[in-house]
């Protein structure tokens, strides 16, 4: 049977949300409020991983990405 902790739940649905905000970007399909959706989902759970890990320099860098996902809502809305 396959165990998942709550770290490793989180860090790979923060780094696969994450993937799908790159792809929907770059392909400029106008689906840029969707990956800026994204973008804060995945910045939120990887936040949640390194906060819980205690990875300080990965928690603000995960600041600033909700932050930049929260302003690409509201510019692109």
């Amino acid at each position: 049977m396959i165990s998942f902790s709550k770290n490793k739940v989180l860090e790979w649905c923060g780094v696969i949300t994450a993937i799908l905000y790159s792809v929907l970007i770059a392909m400029n399909i106008g689906a840029e409020f969707i990956g800026f959706i994204l973008l804060l989902i995945s910045a939120i759970l990887i936040g949640l991983w390194s906060y819980f890990g205690k990875h300080k320099g990965i928690l603000l860098l995960q600041i600033f990405y909700a932050s930049a996902g929260i302003i690409g809502m509201i510019r692109w809305f």
